[in-house]
């Protein structure tokens, strides 16, 4: 049978999406992205922010028209939006046969099975259940074969008052070592180039299997395979850094001077409704150590505008905090007010004109760093992945040690010589837009 599967959401998401893809492919059904033709459709959500939660809505309800305008026999809803409104989806979503939970992904071939046999099923696991090794399937990457995401860790112990993440995905669980190192070596023989480590929170890997933060272990042991030539982390929580991981940073040469460090505020008050485990003071403290330590690191953050509470001057405070720090790459989200959290009892909820005005002026500010951090790069030589070449014309798409995939900027190499998507070239530095580099191959790169 033919499944259309739609993955929405984050890239931790992703990685359950492609083991479910990994699945059916092993049990003989076949993929389309043909609307028409596919006879069973499957859904994973996401619904961590209001505009997700929308498009999850929006996608099953475009979808479910298709069990009377297409092939349709088997509509499924996995992911965050099941585990949340799994009742709702079923009282007001008729056309959706199934619902499997968060934890419970490994399940899609069982459920679909009863649902092909007229049942209307729900599969869902204690929320701190974790996928065993032995449950483990291939995963099929759906990135372009070169670059994967590798979770470590599900769910989260932080409790952010504006989160529903631990409710949805439980407490915080490391996946065994053994087991990420075998993963990823499978990733590489499949022509993976970058391996991109996610979770709710990187940093505290190892804790609860080992006793002791092990993301600098984790890094030595995945830096050791052979084919593998770039290793990012992201999600690192400034107050779990470590001495360790930095030192790891600097001198493993396979780990990109590039970190994730989601901080979402600069005023001490708010940061302390958000139940934050940390102050403007040591948030200034990491940064200053991450720089220093690693005078070329690339750091990336998210700011949340517009929080309860907020007030013109917290605004000024985080605005003049990230005029300061001048983060090579920050993004802004809206406050989203979350039903089931904390955060959504507060008093002084913040209007969305407001909210979407602070989000603006921040992005506004961080527009100009951007551009001045651009134009500082031209004349470096710099090692990129090719990402795909620009139609009709003799330049292609890469990235640079600073830029994540599908959150980050661009480098355009102009080129008649032929490259694929994966290979590593050295380019020159040549000219800056706001967001993305310009540049000509310098020389060969040994891959």
């Amino acid at each position: 049978m033919k499944v259309l599967f739609v993955s929405l959401g984050c890239d931790k998401n992703l990685v359950d999406s492609e083991k479910m893809l990994g699945i059916l492919s092993r049990e003989g059904y076949s993929f389309t992205d043909d609307e028409q033709e596919a006879q069973v459709i499957i859904i994973n959500t996401c619904c961590f922010i209001g505009d997700a939660k929308e498009e999850s809505v929006n996608t099953i309800l475009e979808l479910a028209a298709l069990k009377t305008s297409g092939s349709c026999q088997a509509l499924i809803v996995t992911g965050c939006m099941a585990q949340r409104y799994q009742q709702e989806i079923f009282e007001e979503i008729p056309e959706v046969d199934g619902i499997v939970g968060t934890t419970a992904f490994d399940e899609i071939v069982p459920v679909l099975r009863q649902v092909l046999n007229g049942e209307r099923v729900s599969c869902f696991r204690d929320l701190d259940h974790t996928v065993t090794e032995k449950q483990e399937p291939e995963r099929i990457v759906t990135t372009g074969g070169h670059y994967a995401f590798l979770k470590i860790a599900e769910g989260c112990d932080k409790c952010c008052t504006y989160c529903i993440i631990p409710s949805l995905r439980g407490g915080y669980r490391s996946i065994p070592m053994e087991q990420l190192i075998k993963e990823a070596r499978r990733l590489v023989e499949m022509g993976v180039r970058e391996l991109i480590l996610v979770a709710q929170e990187t940093t505290l890997y190892g804790t609860d299997l080992y006793g002791e933060k092990s993301l600098p272990r984790l890094l030595h042991q995945l830096a050791a395979i052979s084919g593998l030539y770039w290793i990012r982390i992201q999600y690192c929580y400034p107050e779990e850094i470590t001495d360790e991981l930095i030192k790891t940073i600097r001198e493993e040469e396979k780990v990109c001077h590039y970190l994730d460090i989601p901080i979402q505020h600069a005023s001490d008050r708010i940061l302390r409704r958000m139940g934050r485990r940390t102050n403007q003071d040591s948030i200034r403290k990491i940064v200053e150590k991450l720089r220093r330590e690693i005078p070329d690191i690339a750091l990336r953050t998210t700011m949340i505008s517009g929080f309860p509470g907020e007030t013109q001057e917290d605004h000024e405070e985080l605005m003049a905090f990230v005029d300061e720090m001048e983060f090579e790459r920050l993004g802004v989200f809206a406050y989203s007010e979350e039903e089931d959290t904390p955060a959504a009892a507060f008093s002084g909820q913040i209007p969305e004109k407001v909210k979407e005005e602070r989000r603006n002026e921040i992005m506004e500010l961080q527009q100009e760093i951007a551009f001045e951090k651009s134009q500082s790069m031209v004349g470096r030589v710099l090692d990129v992945m090719i990402e795909g070449k620009v139609a009709d014309e003799p330049a292609y798409v890469a990235r640079t040690y600073m830029d994540a995939p599908n959150v980050d900027g661009y480098l355009f190499v102009n080129s008649s010589e032929t490259f694929m998507s994966g290979d590593f070239v050295r380019v020159k530095v040549t000219g800056a837009a706001e967001y993305d580099l310009i540049g000509e191959v310098y020389d060969e790169f040994a891959q």
